[in-house]
């Protein structure tokens, strides 16, 4: 059972610049609820979302997801989720899109977390997503592209097989890249599932092919047979597909 949190109104003033009033009630009402007691530091700070590291009444930490509404780029957001077939409806309804976004990455990780290491989902709200905080001692694990493998080939095999993991429950990650894949104690965390995708969706062998390209660009210092690596994925995807 979540427990009430005792922060009021006033100690939220710093986020009335920073999010529009409703996604400012939002992150009250979640505090309110006990998932946090308050944001204390950014981890992300992006176009269209922010990542804040939140304290919790134990002491711990969690990650706080939130999508400014203002700043969203509908169109792409719609273009991505307009081909999954578990989201319709959403045509020219801007905030829609934005908590169906959410919404989405949210049921990705859930089903995801059984396959490979992501950051597991506690709960959504709106345009707000709270998740495990990964990292150690209050500091945020690296994104791969700041923090090479000191066994980068053993690491890569580990994001294979992460990626056919995936597949495994049916989903493509579908912005897989050294931005999207953390190192964690010289292992990889898949992280920012919001594009991810469910097999049956027309464009995900294209996501799918476009992860992997990704993925090879980042490791590109090793001798990898892409080739082999793009058929055994491919193949697999077909398998799992079809299953469907």
């Amino acid at each position: 059972m979540v427990r009430k949190s005792r922060k009021g109104r006033e100690e939220w003033k710093i986020f009335k610049n920073v999010f529009d009033s409703f996604t400012n009630r939002v992150i009250f009402d979640l505090s309110n609820q006990g998932y946090f007691v308050e944001l204390t530091q950014p981890v992300a700070l992006g176009k269209e979302a922010n990542v804040f590291l939140a304290s919790r009444e134990d002491g711990s930490l969690v990650a706080v997801k939130i999508y400014r509404l203002e700043n969203c780029n509908f169109n792409k957001m719609y273009s991505y989720i307009r081909s999954d077939p578990r989201f319709v409806g959403l045509e020219n309804q801007k905030r829609k899109v934005v908590f169906s976004w959410v919404q989405r990455e949210y049921r990705n990780l859930l089903v995801a977390r059984s396959k490979v290491r992501v950051p597991s989902p506690i709960v959504f709200r709106d345009n707000v997503i709270v998740m495990d905080f990964i990292g150690g001692d209050g500091v945020p694990s690296p994104m791969l592209k700041d923090s090479f493998p000191v066994d980068a080939m053993a690491f890569f095999d580990k994001v294979i097989e992460g990626v056919i993991g995936l597949l495994e429950v049916g989903l493509v990650h579908g912005d897989l890249s050294d931005f999207n894949i953390l190192n964690f104690e010289e292992n990889p965390v898949f992280i920012d599932f919001s594009q991810a995708t469910v097999l049956n969706d027309r464009d995900s062998e294209e996501l799918l092919r476009r992860d992997l390209k990704n993925v090879f660009r980042a490791f590109r210092s090793l001798s990898i047979d892409e080739d082999v690596v793009v058929k055994r994925v491919i193949d697999k995807f077909l398998v799992e597909k079809n299953k469907k």
